[in-house]
């Protein structure tokens, strides 16, 4: 392991869901300290129950609340004394109505989870990047945020206006040393995809192992040339 070329100090959001334990994993391979975020902390000593809390640390917050994230980032901070990599794995999807029935509510809340919540999560950790000149955002978007299909709208909104974000951010930070780019999966190949898609073919879906070594290039130095770009995952 190349210390020089390793982010140290990674934080995970997400951290409990299929993707994000595949991430965890990869960055444990890689010898880093990881911050593990969940909206539950149940969920977090489900998934990791031989972590060592002495090193990592296990972080429930709210990625849709600025007030959580700046609590959690505050532990973090104070823990870990920076942040290298910041990898924002957290959202949903849902299917909806078609567009001229669809619901406030459901609209808000893909927005939230998928749109917002990258606002409160950097809002909470890239100043401390910044004081230091120096780090790597990735998000995980969506291969379908190109273009709007039937009963997905608020979906491919959110999601789309989550690599406008990645987009903008990269500009805004391009000058401090900060690099911030997406994956964008097409299915990733879950439990839960397959349990939703039981007539399915996984065959062509994207494994989290594989979406978790993109993300690992995309914060690894051989990715330095890259911002504001969204790396379409296909098998």
């Amino acid at each position: 392991m190349n210390e020089a070329n390793t982010p140290r100090h990674v934080v995970i959001t997400g951290a409990a869901g299929a993707l994000g334990r595949a991430v965890v994993q990869h960055f444990l391979v890689q010898g880093a300290r990881v911050a593990l975020i969940d909206h539950r902390m149940d969920h977090l000593t489900a998934s990791f129950p031989g972590l060592d809390n002495s090193q990592h640390l296990l972080v429930e917050a709210d990625v849709t609340s600025v007030p959580s994230m700046a609590q959690a980032a505050r532990g973090i901070l104070s823990a870990f004394k920076q942040v290298d990599a910041l990898i924002h794995i957290a959202g949903g999807f849902e299917m909806g109505d078609a567009v001229h029935a669809l619901d406030r509510a459901a609209w808000d809340r893909m927005m939230n989870l998928n749109a917002w919540s990258f606002v409160a999560v950097t809002q909470a950790l890239v100043p401390s990047m910044i004081e230091r000149k120096g780090g790597s955002v990735v998000a995980v978007s969506a291969k379908t945020a190109s273009r709007g299909l039937a009963a997905m709208s608020a979906y491919i909104a959110s999601k789309s206006a989550l690599q406008r974000l990645v987009e903008a951010s990269a500009a805004e930070l391009l000058a401090h040393g900060i690099r911030v780019n997406s994956i964008a999966p097409s299915v990733l190949d879950t439990p839960a995809n397959r349990s939703a898609m039981p007539n399915a073919n996984p065959a062509g879906w994207v494994s989290t192992g594989v979406a978790a070594e993109t993300i690992g290039f995309l914060v690894s130095p051989a990715a330095a040339a890259l911002h504001g770009q969204h790396l379409t995952l296909d098998a």
